[in-house]
């Protein structure tokens, strides 16, 4: 039933917005109802100190602290005299030679004779870096060719004497002629009376002649020493000697033959044979009696242990081809490029290197006597050198057999004989030792002369890099320990200079060794190693996740306040 319109008229006018009111007003009047109430000062500055307090803790205690936890030490280094080190500009190494002179001749006479020799010398000298000064053996300051006086060195000792001439004076034979002892440095120079110069002359045969014997005992050292400097960045001389391109290729082919200087190397002697004989080897009678004198006049130089073994049944390696006999030699033999199969560690298990220093591997090899005897094919020789790894040698038993014509159950001391012989020469020849003069100990000298520079040369090379790298890389560590190292690496680098200017060369050798070897020590340090393979990138991946989420809020916080300060400046 449809209600009243009086009813439906009350019901409108009490519940309807009133109809004199427009829809844009009631609008507002809702808004304005819906508004919080305006923020008071004190919450204001509340909420503004939180936000302070925070960026306060983390500017003043959590960007310390990061900033002291995450730093990379870096001690200080004297990095432009790394450099010059490297450069040659701190050191010119010279290396002068005290050649002593033992002449039975009145004084003056013999200072007359020593001028003229060491004029004669001059001329001939092409390397100023390498020169030689005589002197009378018993007076203490050497004489040069300008008779200038030099500064007092005072008496030298028989160590700093390179060489020794003795002035015999004789009555039959040619004259003059000379004599080099080969197990002391000492060269014999025999004349005649009518040959000494009168002190009018400015030269003389005897002079001239004494001069060349002595430029030709020292050629092979000058050559060492000027091509060492000469592939040497950063070695200066005044002036260089040129070499012939033969003489140059000929020490290239020395230089990577050799094995590079250790101050201790290990010596391996193996004994290898395809079947069960012989099954020993009188090695240690052999090595005391061939090689320990050897040995032994290298200490000054560099130290050797050694050891020894002996493989039963050692057969060639499958890919290497059985040999062949060859009727024109009337011998067994193999090809050249099979001769690796003799350093084959997988089918000849050697001695493993023991110690810091490099192994020198000797190999002795007894074949069968169906394959006896056994040659290399393209030279018909029986052993050979393996550049910086040892010498092979096939000791055939035709050579040892017994009257029964067997090869003996014991190598004796005696039978090892050619074959300690052939390691000694190839010992030789891969510690670099030169060729000539004929004189051992004179040999012995320029190796020490010429490793000496090397090691300085080496040290003050790694010195640079050490610098280059530190510059290159700022993000790596420099424990104190490097500084440590690099300063007794100059230190050590400036007395070897010292020695090699005084003539001191076993001094020099010394100090040049405690450089390399510190040298090496710094450069190779394993925090700094291990830093260079963990770069920036790598930290900003580490920790931008961890501070991403709390440098957000704190960020967005702080714009929001900034906006609301500047709109209020604008307001008012």
């Amino acid at each position: 039933m449809p209600p009243p319109a009086g009813a439906d008229a009350s019901a409108a006018s009490t519940s309807g917005p009133d109809a004199s009111e427009s829809p844009s007003e009631s609008l507002d009047a809702v808004r304005s109802q819906s508004h919080a109430p305006p923020e008071t000062s004190e919450s204001l500055w509340l909420r503004r100190s939180v936000i302070l307090s925070f960026w306060a803790v983390v500017a003043l205690l959590g960007l310390p602290v990061w900033w002291k936890t995450t730093a990379i030490y870096r001690a200080d280094l004297p990095l432009p005299y790394m450099t010059d080190w490297a450069d040659g500009k701190i050191c010119k190494p010279v290396f002068p030679l005290r050649i002593a002179v033992e002449a039975p001749l009145a004084l003056q006479d013999a200072q007359h004779l020593i001028h003229t020799t060491q004029h004669a010398l001059d001329d001939l000298n092409e390397f100023s870096a390498h020169h030689l000064r005589l002197m009378l053996s018993d007076l203490p300051a050497p004489a040069n060719a300008s008779q200038q006086v030099v500064r007092d060195e005072g008496p030298t000792s028989d160590e700093d004497t390179a060489l020794s001439i003795r002035l015999i004076p004789v009555e039959t034979g040619p004259t003059p002629r000379s004599h080099l002892q080969p197990y002391s440095p000492t060269l014999d120079v025999y004349y005649a009376a009518n040959q000494i110069p009168p002190p009018s002359s400015t030269g003389s045969p005897l002079a001239t002649f004494i001069a060349h014997e002595l430029h030709k005992i020292f050629a092979e050292e000058q050559a060492l020493l000027a091509y060492l400097l000469s592939t040497t960045s950063g070695a200066h001389t005044a002036k260089m000697q040129s070499l012939s391109p033969e003489t140059t290729a000929e020490l290239e082919r020395q230089s990577t033959r050799a094995f590079k200087y250790a101050p201790t190397y290990h010596l391996t002697f193996s004994l290898f044979t395809p079947s069960s004989m012989p099954s020993a080897w009188d090695i240690e009678s052999a090595l005391q009696q061939y090689l320990s004198p050897l040995l032994e006049s290298f200490a000054a130089i560099s130290n050797f242990t050694v050891d020894s073994q002996v493989q039963l049944y050692a057969g060639f390696s499958p890919s290497v081809r059985e040999p062949e006999y060859d009727e024109a030699l009337k011998a067994w033999t193999l090809r050249k490029e099979d001769l690796s199969g003799f350093i084959n560690a997988a089918e000849w298990p050697l001695s493993p290197s023991i110690g810091i220093g490099p192994t020198v591997n000797f190999v002795l090899y007894v074949p069968s006597e169906s394959q006896s005897p056994l040659l290399v094919k393209e030279s018909g020789a029986n052993s050979w050198l393996v550049p910086q790894w040892g010498g092979v040698l096939i000791l055939n038993p035709v050579s040892m057999a017994g009257q029964n014509g067997s090869i003996p159950t014991i190598l004796t001391k005696d039978a090892l004989s050619p074959a300690m012989h052939t390691f000694s020469d190839q010992l030789i020849s891969l510690l670099g030792l030169p060729q000539t003069p004929a004189s051992l100990p004179l040999r012995l000298s320029t190796l020490k002369r010429v490793r000496a520079a090397s090691l300085l040369f080496s040290a003050s090379s790694t010195l640079g890099a050490l610098a280059r790298l530190t510059r290159a890389l700022p993000s790596i560590p420099i424990p104190d320990t490097v500084a440590k190292s690099v300063d007794l690496t100059t230190a050590h680098l400036q007395q070897a200079c010292d020695h090699l200017r005084d003539g001191r060369f076993q001094g020099a050798l010394e100090h040049a060794r405690i450089a390399e070897a510190e040298a090496e020590k710094a450069f190779f340090e394993r925090s700094m190693v291990g830093q260079v393979y963990f770069p920036d990138e790598h930290k900003v991946a580490v920790y931008l996740p961890l501070l991403g989420p709390v440098a957000v809020p704190l960020v967005m916080a702080a714009i929001k306040e900034l906006k609301s300060g500047l709109s209020a400046i604008r307001r008012r």
